[in-house]
C-alpha cells in the first residue's frame, strides 16, 4: 500500500484516502493545436517501469491536488510536492538520483 504525504496539509495518508489523477507535468494543448497534438495529449501516456511522476488528490482530507514521485516497480515513494510546480524540486531529483544511480533525470 502506498503512503503519501500531502504537501498542502502535511498529513501522511494511505492511498485509499487519495484519488490518483494520472501522469504529472503534461503539456496541455490549446485551441490552435493539431489533431495529432490533441490525440497525443489525450491518449499518449508514459507507463515506465521505474521512476514516475503522478498527480494525486487528498480526497478524504484537505481536497487539494499535489504531485508525487514514485517507483512503479517497487512502489517506493520518493516524495511529494505542490501541484503548481513546473518541474520536480531539485532536492527531490537529487534524492531520486541518490537512490537510483542510473536514473537520467526529469525531462
Amino acid at each position: 500500500m502506498l503512503i503519501l504525504e500531502c504537501p498542502c496539509c502535511g498529513v501522511k495518508a494511505e492511498e485509499t484516502e487519495l484519488t490518483p489523477g494520472g501522469e504529472a507535468h503534461l503539456k496541455r494543448c490549446g485551441p490552435g493545436s493539431t489533431d495529432d497534438e490533441f490525440d497525443g495529449y489525450m491518449f499518449a501516456r508514459a507507463n515506465p517501469r521505474g521512476v514516475h511522476f503522478e498527480r494525486w488528490r487528498h480526497a478524504y482530507g484537505c481536497g487539494k491536488w499535489f504531485l508525487a514521485a514514485r517507483c512503479t516497480a517497487t512502489l517506493e515513494v520518493f516524495g511529494t510536492y505542490p501541484a503548481q510546480s513546473k518541474q520536480p524540486p531539485a532536492e527531490l531529483q537529487a534524492k531520486i538520483k541518490a537512490r537510483r544511480p542510473g536514473w537520467e533525470g526529469w525531462t
